[in-house]
């Protein structure tokens, strides 16, 4: 749980720790369950307190989205290396190939745009750009979305958290509102969990 609380993860490993989660929920493979949205909102609301964070909002903006833009670029890599040995890939505790499916298909849908939306889709944004790598996506194409995309991804959820924070209801709740958002945080996890059993049960009774 504590890896889902974004509070102690900023309280426990400050700027660099939040860095650090953007960059692996962006684009690595064991990323994908990293509470990206929440971090960046909970910072956002800290630096309006003044607690925990002591840098200025422009500043965490800008690292968080090159952050972004670096995982994205570290995920874009590694699906151009491995390309399509990773849809043959078994599921494992940290692999689900069911999420790569959804990331292809999101890609597929909305083709270079998907690298922008898939930025406000937990889960779809850790995989689209690996996906964007295995199809060989032209690369400064990639990388004019990926930058688009992770700017407006960071600059939007750390700004909006930090303009909330200096809402008097929100400033005088503010513990509250934070275990409200470690829930919300919970909630792509326990649903995968509750996918993944129900697979298991149903793979179990077709054996019989």
């Amino acid at each position: 749980m504590s890896l889902l609380d974004p509070q102690h993860l900023i309280s426990a490993f400050g700027l660099l720790g939040i860095l650090a989660i953007v960059f692996a929920e962006s684009g690595l493979l064991i990323g994908f369950f990293l509470p990206g949205d929440s971090l960046l909102f909970t910072a956002g609301l800290l630096v309006a307190g003044g607690t925990y964070l002591h840098v200025p909002l422009w500043l965490l903006c800008l690292l968080a989205a090159g952050a972004a833009v670096a995982g994205d670029q570290a995920g874009y890599a590694f699906g151009r290396r491995f390309g399509p040995g990773l849809f043959r890939r078994p599921d494992s505790r940290l692999f689900k190939q069911e999420n790569l499916v959804r990331a292809h298909g999101f890609f597929y849908k909305y083709g270079a745009r998907s690298l922008i939306l898939a930025r406000f889709v937990p889960v779809v944004r850790t995989f689209t750009p690996i996906v964007a790598g295995a199809v060989r996506m032209h690369y400064r194409t990639f990388v004019l979305y990926n930058v688009i995309g992770g700017a407006l991804w960071a600059t939007g959820v750390t700004t909006l958290g930090y303009f909330l924070g200096q809402v008097a209801f929100v400033r005088d709740h503010i513990e509250l509102i934070l275990i409200g958002i470690v829930a919300v945080s919970v909630v792509p996890i326990a649903i995968e969990l509750l996918r993944a059993r129900g697979r298991s049960r149903e793979t179990s009774a077709s054996r019989f």
